[in-house]
């Protein structure tokens, strides 16, 4: 009886132990991106913490009374169990699913933004043109700033919250000893979808359309992890910018002077020019960006599609 169950056991370790293997891979496999091993589009948001399937390990169908053989049944079953499992944390990690991402999500509704045009009501010098090409070099900057494993550069130009959590993931690819390498990185077209207002920002809804190749490999080893280094995945993304209530875009200022934003430190009163840190150079404060400039608060991934 006893070996019977200690058989039993065995093998459902062993079916564990090689599930947790998987889940490893998973979790080193395109973190903190959007990109994965199977394309999506148009679907639910895969932004939510919680896992679309439950099971009670709480209840065993094992006892010390059990006089049973260990049935090929027995085995199938503990199998699809964890075939399952498997499908849908596949089926998470290929659409992105993070902690900081939503993939396949459904884009902004346009009964939920005003038309970008109306923004110039209250925003004289706004400019589409020059707000899609921020967004543009934003997208490039970011997974430059991702490859190298260094993302301070993009503190900036994200919500402290947002910039958080993709500093959050990088590290754990860096401890993991891996590299998230994305090349031939281009930026197709960038819509504004429109904007709103509530209690306390503004915000800018935009539609940004990229090509990459992506692909994780083992820094020591040079193992390819995940992805292909030569397959082009054509991805939909909808950003949204967001500033401070109220604020309005400067007047363009003399030659030499695009991408920088001149205000004064809140915690020393210092001048200082913002284009690749909110850090103070004198205190060594962080300084609120969406104080000064659009930000990105949040990114979605509303589609991909995998070629080559």
């Amino acid at each position: 009886m006893k070996g019977l169950f200690n058989k039993k056991a065995a093998i459902l370790l062993l079916i564990l132990v090689l599930l947790s293997c998987m889940f490893v891979v998973y979790a080193i496999a395109d973190a903190g991106s959007f990109s994965g091993r199977s394309d999506y589009g148009g679907g639910g948001d895969w932004g939510g913490g919680s896992s679309d399937w439950s099971s009670d390990w709480g209840d065993s169908d094992y006892s010390s009374t059990d006089s049973g053989d260990f049935s090929l049944g027995s085995l199938v079953s503990i199998v699809v169990i964890v075939l399952i499992i498997v499908a849908i944390a596949s089926k998470k990690k290929s659409a992105g699913f993070s902690a900081s991402s939503s993939a396949g999500a459904a884009p902004t509704g346009a009964a939920d933004l005003s038309p970008i045009s109306t923004l110039l009501d209250v925003d004289p010098n706004f400019s589409e043109a020059k707000i899609k090409e921020k967004v543009s070099n934003l997208y490039v900057q970011m997974q430059n700033a991702w490859q190298d494993k260094d993302f301070e550069p993009m503190r900036a130009h994200m919500t402290d919250a947002l910039y958080s959590q993709f500093a959050r993931q990088l590290d754990d690819i860096s401890k993991a000893g891996c590299t998230n390498y994305v090349e031939r990185i281009a930026v197709l077209d960038v819509n504004i979808s429109g904007w709103k207002r509530d209690e306390v920002n503004d915000s800018i809804v935009a539609i940004v359309n990229t090509r990459i190749v992506d692909y994780t490999v083992n820094d020591k080893t040079g193992k390819l992890i995940s992805g292909s280094k030569t397959a082009e995945k054509f991805m939909c993304y909808e950003w949204t910018l967001v500033r401070s209530k109220g604020m309005q875009t400067p007047a363009p200022a003399g030659s030499g002077s695009e991408g920088v934003s001149s205000i004064h430190c809140p915690s020393c009163g210092a001048p200082v020019e913002i284009n690749q840190s909110a850090r103070c150079p004198y205190c060594d404060s962080i300084i609120s960006a969406k104080d000064y400039d659009w930000v990105i608060s949040s990114i979605k991934g509303i589609s991909q599609r995998t070629v080559g």
